[in-house]
């Protein structure tokens, strides 16, 4: 079974997005375990202060190092983990072929960044991955710990009642993903396009691929360059 385990100092903005969905049903089927801890839980100081002023004088405060420093001992002193990820802007940036990678990997610890970022030290000795969800800042780095997590999750054997579904989303191939059509096959004026409901797996899987091509040269043409 996966499990990870996310430190942050606002561990109830990642009350919700763990509530429902993939991501509960995972958990409810034994899959992957999910832990969220308040990194004010290990830190010395009496007021239970995590952050402080940088040295040189920038503006903003920044993550201190010993709260940090002893949440990871403690739980890698239970388990061995294969990732401690640092969520910040400047980090690798999350695609898919990571998310397949992280999603065998096993346990994994995510950082959430808070304030002005975390004392380089901790993301000298102790950060093993550092990942960016965009080119953007956030308030901190718990909504991309979701994000994160949620990729991963997903992929995870036994969460998704059908696994296919998961390999043929965007990005698998490289490609954006065809468009995909239901019920009813005409409504109005627009209609499911003909080969889609001809039968025909050849005639489909080559439409498919068509069209993925299409998009993603439409869309997103880097991938293609890439």
């Amino acid at each position: 079974m996966t499990r990870i385990d996310i430190l942050t100092v606002v561990p109830r903005l990642l009350d919700g997005p763990f509530a429902d969905s993939i991501v509960q049903r995972g958990v409810d089927k034994g899959h992957v375990e999910i832990h969220v801890h308040n990194i004010r839980d290990w830190s010395t100081d009496k007021h239970k202060k995590v952050d402080d002023v940088p040295f040189g004088g920038s503006a903003g405060m920044v993550m201190t190092i010993q709260p940090i420093a002893d949440a990871i001992a403690e739980l890698k002193a239970q388990r061995d983990y294969a990732e401690i990820i640092y969520l910040t802007p400047d980090g690798e940036r999350l695609s898919q072929p990571l998310v397949n990678q992280l999603s065998i990997a096993g346990n994994l610890i995510l950082l959430a960044g808070h304030y002005k970022g975390v004392d380089q030290r901790v993301r000298d000795h102790f950060i093993t991955r550092e990942i960016s969800i965009g080119d953007y800042v956030l308030s901190g780095g718990e909504l991309a710990a979701a994000v994160l997590t949620d990729a991963i999750v997903r992929l995870i054997p036994g969460v998704i009642g059908d696994e296919m579904s998961a390999l043929t989303d965007s990005f698998q191939d490289g490609l954006l993903a065809p468009p995909v059509y239901t019920r009813p096959a005409v409504y109005g004026e627009w209609e499911v396009p003909e080969v889609l409901r001809s039968g025909d797996h050849a005639k489909v899987r080559a439409w498919e691929e068509e069209q993925a091509l299409a998009r993603t040269q439409a869309r997103r043409p880097d991938l293609l360059e890439e």
